[in-house]
């Protein structure tokens, strides 16, 4: 570990125990919670920046202590040089004069450093001047939370912490003449330096590489140590947090809970939200997963119009997945997200969602997440949460008038109060601004800058057209605008809102001068923001947009008719001018038609567009069945730059279609059968997506279409083959054919085109081969052949696309062999070979690939062995071998110096314990026919997990007994396991499913934390050293036959989940047990002894099927209340469920009420089980700290 990883940790530690004040999930905080939220309240600013070295105001960023004579012309030149190259600028001190003694003016210099970098070099101790250095150094460390960063060169850091070897003569004739206490002090200082992890020159060939590695990290220790100021200036965010708290249930650790926060448009939705998941997720609560999915409301107007609603929920779930995971991915079928996060403990929100639907796919129930998640909408629409079921709401309501104008002078004046002199003027403009956030910050960016005459001669327009009307706000800073600036706003309001800035600058290109640097201008006046390459502008100004333009005609008449305005946006202007030929004129650029809007039914002439000469944008979406039109159109303006017609509903484009400014043709789900014939000018197309046009035949000659970048054809499930001009596309850089069925084969011109990157021919279940000419692809990064289950073999030129990283191959199911080049594939870094099930054998160096760092050959079923060349991939961290039934061996004599996971399960024809790695942590081999373990095993330092099945010789390898971390003993015949399983020192889970012979469980080893016994239908009798475990579950589903002394050890035994067994009645050993689901304990007229820990016991009055119920238990007395909640897996009749309970702190009354309810999550969280019978049994003996949380989200479902 190095001192700059330190650094980071430490700065990190720090920040987290200042934040700790403003977290919400610990039950006993709420005061601080609400004490930290006013400081934030009262200051405005949002996170409170940590105490320590973060905080303080460094001077230098870096103060070396060197001897100079040693280091100075070689590794400090170096050092110097990288410093200066990575903007680093330390403290230097060749101008001061040096002496017996460092005098105050360098002690300021080390103490107003953040990083001192101490050179410890052989004649370091010479000098008593570096030995002061370091003992003020060693202070500052200790009193300032300086960060020391030692650098030993050509010395010994043991000879520097014992003053021995050469450096301690050094060091010893330094001290020659001085005080007991001076020398102390340097000893001291040099003991403790020595003993900082820090960086050994004798680590590299060369003082540069050296010196450009510590540079390297010290520079990222100082960004990561930076505090972050993304929250800075919010105004009221204190006060939100605290009224959102209580929603949040801090004291319901366990419980899953939903929040909605809804208001108008403008009001700060957004911005709360984030800053609430920012406090959450950096407050060490332990979410597993965490996203903050961004304007769901715009992800749903992305789905192909020609879904349904079954597939507009797929598209939503899987854009939900891929966030939370952080990885692009496909799912099958509905049901994917529960069962993925149902046991994890997520942070989820959703961002202005207006639908139904997007909550149905992304967050149906709570029963979809594991314990303590919190999943927080955003919206508009109330009883859209309401009718969700989501109870807990948080409306946000406008700003005080004194938060208003702290907002408003934030942008104005960057400040939070007003400047001198501006104090009526701000108050004043802040009023008419409404009180709406959104155009506080508006009016504040436009006034910004701007002298108090120029802000006076404003204020009477802003008068006159404000009248309290938001609108008028948001009107003004359009007005401030150049008059090409006001027309990119109107351009982005009613077209590009939400659109790549990329796309923005090329269609636009021939209207604008330089779309860019309008976009920038648009930025700096807070109209839109450009976060993540795209061009966003608030609905507010969008629909401001939009209004100008319908109100105000673009020729200079006073005409409002819609035929006459540069943009149709309005659903009904659109079919009104749609339905008339007459009506359309040349004013018309752009129509923009959101089909889902419109009310009345549309019937139009294959004239509709005729007299719209100057159409260059031309967007209509899907999802309404009332718009006719004719089996074709006479024709579109031959100045299109942008055609988006979804679910287009002819077989081809006019036939005196004119291509030639076409920059962008997106056609999802059309009918048409092609596009138009013959050759066409194609020069400005750069981006075409004709994704399931299932009837789609053929696609156009692409010869002049030399610029096109993205071509998408994915689903266009009867396009049998591609023109071979698609070579001259030079410029493409991505190509999607996947799910293309019908496609037998490919150009072999394809391959020139040579800055192709991304090719996807998956589930093109036709294709039978590629072009043998791949090896030119000299471009490409990723090729997916997944699924193309006809595909027998790859060219052999294939290992020659020198740049190749990504090539999927699974489910190619006739695939029998590599091509041998595959080894020349020097780049390749994953190959996903699963379901390969005709693969035989791989080729015999595929080790050459040593770049290969996934590699997953699950389901090979015809796989007999792996060649000896795999030792060589050296940079392979996991190995899946899943289902491969036949193989029987593997390579010996070998080691993958970084496998960390083998994973061989099922592969049942293997005898042979793998011998591949001596590094592995994590090895599968449930399943297999490996009956003995080899006491090599005993030398693999890195093993943490090892899974495997029980054979007859287990017990015959002694040296096994420590490594086993799970083990399963399923469906057999045996009578007893023998006294040798409590020499399992490492196991973690013990399964001994279905084994109906067992009739006694001997000691089990005090690892075990899941012990699961189920279907072991004459189990009777279990060992009393149960009792000592410290386990999380234990499992006895029908073991019908316990006895009273195994059912009272069970009952007994404390568990940190839940204990299912068999019974019909709560046990007697629970003291007090009641009929129905409450139950009440006497204390013995005194309080709560030293114990706050109960057992409880409950029995379920339940038939049928329930997927995945939880428990909840509240325990009051007249004071105090508490609760806590689990999930019950599975649910059955006849069976008793145990599990902890803690009672409040500070109970002083006599009784305690225990209340249950099991809630049918998979239905919602409103309609509960009946409970028949209920018991507790108070724990006399304080529980081990491990046994405090009662209840988990992470127990295993069977």
């Amino acid at each position: 570990m190095n001192s700059s990883f330190l650094f980071t940790v430490c700065v990190a530690a720090t920040c987290f125990f200042t934040l700790l004040g403003t977290l919400f999930f610990m039950r006993y905080r709420k005061s601080r919670f609400r004490e930290n939220n006013e400081t934030v309240n009262s200051s405005s600013v949002s996170p409170v920046p940590p105490p320590s070295c973060v905080s303080r105001n460094w001077v230098h960023t870096v103060f070396p202590s060197f001897h100079g004579e040693d280091v100075r012309t070689s590794l400090l030149t170096h050092i110097l040089k990288e410093f200066k190259s990575k903007a680093i600028y330390p403290f230097i001190d060749e101008k001061m004069k040096r002496g017996k003694i460092i005098g105050p003016e360098l002690k300021k210099a080390i103490q107003g450093s953040r990083i001192a970098v101490v050179l410890l070099s052989k004649n370091y101790a010479s000098s008593s001047w570096c030995l002061d250095e370091l003992v003020e150094i060693m202070k500052c460390q200790e009193e300032l939370d300086q960060t020391v960063i030692p650098i030993f060169y050509e010395v010994n850091p043991s000879d520097v912490k014992k003053q021995r070897g050469d450096f301690g003569k050094v060091f010893k004739k330094t001290c020659e003449g001085k005080t007991n206490e001076v020398i102390e002090k340097w000893s001291q200082a040099l003991s403790k330096v020595a003993t900082i992890t820090g960086y050994h020159s004798i680590n590299w060939n060369d003082d540069a590489k050296m010196v450009e590695d510590i540079t390297t990290e010290i520079l990222n220790t100082l960004i990561n140590s930076t505090p972050s100021r993304d929250f800075d200036g919010l105004v009221g965010m204190g006060a939100h947090m605290e009224k959102i708290e209580p929603l949040l249930r801090p004291d319901l650790k366990e419980e899953v809970r939903m929040i909605g926060i809804w208001g108008p448009p403008g009001i700060g939705k957004t911005t709360i939200a984030r800053f609430l998941f920012h406090q959450l997720s950096s407050n060490n609560d332990n979410f597993q997963h965490t996203v903050f999915v961004e304007n769901v409301k715009a992800m749903y107007t992305t789905i192909p119009v020609s879904s349904d609603d079954y597939n507009a929920k797929l598209h939503l779930q899987q854009s939900f997945l891929s966030k939370i995971i952080k990885k692009d991915i496909e799912i099958p079928h509905l049901g994917v997200a529960q069962d993925t996060l149902k046991d994890k403990k997520v942070l989820v929100v959703l961002d202005d969602v207006n639908r139904s639907v997007q909550l149905d796919a992304m967050a149906e129930e709570t029963g979809w997440f594991g314990n303590g998640s919190r999943i927080i909408f955003t919206t508009q629409d109330r009883h859209l949460l309401k009718a969700h079921g989501i109870n807990d709401l948080y409306e946000v309501g406008s700003p005080s008038t004194d938060e208003a104008l702290q907002i408003f002078c934030t942008y104005a004046f960057r400040q939070k109060s007003p400047k001198a002199g501006f104090e009526d003027l701000s108050r004043e403009v802040t009023k008419l601004a409404g009180d709406l956030p959104l155009g506080l910050k508006v009016m504040g960016s436009c006034l910004r800058g701007l002298s108090k005459e120029e802000w006076k001669n404003k204020l009477p327009s802003l008068r006159n057209n404000l009248h309290g009307d938001i609108e008028s706000a948001l009107k003004f800073s359009y007005d401030a605008l150049r008059r090409e600036d006001k027309n990119l706003f109107l351009h982005i309001a009613c077209f590009f809102n939400h659109e790549k800035i990329e796309i923005v600058e090329h269609i636009l290109a021939r209207a604008f001068l330089n779309v860019r640097q309008g976009i920038h201008v648009l930025t700096e006046k807070s109209l839109i923001s450009t976060n993540s390459e795209y061009v966003v502008m608030h609905d507010l100004l969008a629909q401001l947009g939009r209004e100008i333009v319908r109100n105000v005609s673009t020729s200079e008449h006073l005409t409002r008719e819609p035929g006459q305005r540069q943009f149709l946006v309005d659903a009904r202007d659109i079919c009104e001018v749609l339905s008339d030929d007459t009506a359309g004129t040349s004013s018309v650029v752009g129509i923009n038609l959101k089909l889902s809007k419109a009310e009345e039914r549309l019937h139009t002439s294959e004239s509709a567009f005729e007299r719209m000469t100057n159409l260059q944008f031309l967007r209509i979406g899907s999802g309404y069945n009332g718009l006719y039109f004719p089996q074709s159109l006479n024709s579109i303006s031959r100045k299109i730059r942008l055609l988006e017609w979804n679910d287009f509903p002819m077989t081809c484009l006019p036939s005196n279609f004119s291509p030639q400014f076409l920059v962008k043709l997106c056609m999802q789900g059309s009918k048409l059968k092609k596009l138009w014939d013959g050759i066409q000018p194609l020069r400005n197309l750069k981006w075409m997506d004709l994704r399931s046009s299932k009837n789609l035949k053929k696609i156009p000659d692409l010869s002049t279409a030399t610029n096109l970048t993205y071509l998408c054809l994915r689903g266009c499930s009867s396009l049998e083959n591609l023109p071979s001009s698609i070579g001259n596309a030079t410029n493409l850089l991505n190509l999607d054919l996947s799910d293309c069925t019908r496609l037998v084969n490919l150009p072999s011109s394809i391959w020139n085109a040579i800055n192709l990157q991304t090719f996807d021919l998956k589930d093109c279940s036709s294709l039978v081969e590629l072009p043998l000419s791949i090896g030119n692809a000299i471009n490409l990064k990723s090729l997916n052949l997944g699924g193309c289950s006809s595909l027998k073999d790859l060219p052999s030129s294939i290992g020659n696309a020198p740049n190749l990283q990504n090539l999927y191959l699974d489910y190619c199911s006739s695939l029998v062999n590599l091509p041998s080049s595959i080894e020349n594939a020097i780049n390749l870094q994953v190959l996903d070979l699963k379901y390969c099930s005709s693969l035989v054998e791989l080729p015999i160096f595929i080790g050459n690939a040593t770049n290969l760092r996934y590699l997953d050959l699950s389901g090979c079923s015809s796989l007999v062995e792996l060649p000896s060349s795999v030792g060589k991939l050296h940079k392979l961290p996991k190995l899946t071998m899943v289902g491969c039934s036949k193989l029987k061996v593997l390579p010996i004599n070998i080691n993958m110096v970084s496998l960390r996971e083998l994973d061989l399960t099922g592969c049942s024809s293997l005898k042979k314990f793998p011998e591949i790695s001596t590094n592995i942590k994590h090895l599968h081999l449930i399943g297999t026919s490996i009956e003995e373990v080899p006491s090599s095993i005993k030398s693999w330092p890195h093993l943490e997990h090892l899974r495997m099945s029980y054979s007859q010789n287990l017990k015959k390898s002694p040296h096994a007994l420590d490594t086993i971390t799970e083990l399963h003993i399923t469906d057999t015949e045996i009578l007893d396991i023998g006294s040798w399983v409590k020499e399992l020192s490492h196991l973690g889970r013990l399964v001994l499913y279905g084994c109906k012979n067992l009739v006694s469980l001997p000691q089990l080893p005090g690892s075990l934390l899941d012990l699961d016994a189920s279907n072991c239908e004459s189990l009777e009798r279990l060992d009393s050293s149960l009792h000592n475990l410290n386990s999380t579950t234990f499992r006895f589903i029908n073991c019908f036959k316990l006895n009273q002394e195994a059912i009272h050890l069970i009952s007994q035994t404390p568990c940190r989940l839940v204990a299912v067994l068999p019974g019909g009645e709560v046990p007697a050993c629970f003291t007090y047990r009641a009929f129905g689901n409450f139950v009440t304990v006497e204390l013995d007229g005194r309080s709560l002894p030293r114990s706050k820990k109960f057992r409880a016991c409950i029995l379920l009055d339940y038939q049928g099927d329930m997927k995945k119920p939880w428990a909840a238990c509240s325990v009051t007395s007249e004071q105090t209340y508490t609760s806590c909640s689990a999930i019950l897996r599975p649910v059955l009749s006849e069976h008793l469920y145990v599990f902890n309970v803690e009672a409040p702190d500070r109970v002083t009354s006599t009784e305690l009420v225990f209340e249950f309810r099991v809630f049918r999550t998979n239905i919602f969280p409103t309609n509960t089980l009946k409970i028949k019978e209920c018991g507790i049994l108070q724990l006399l003996e304080e529980a081990d700290d491990e046994h405090r949380q009662s209840f988990s989200s992470d127990d295993d479902d069977y």
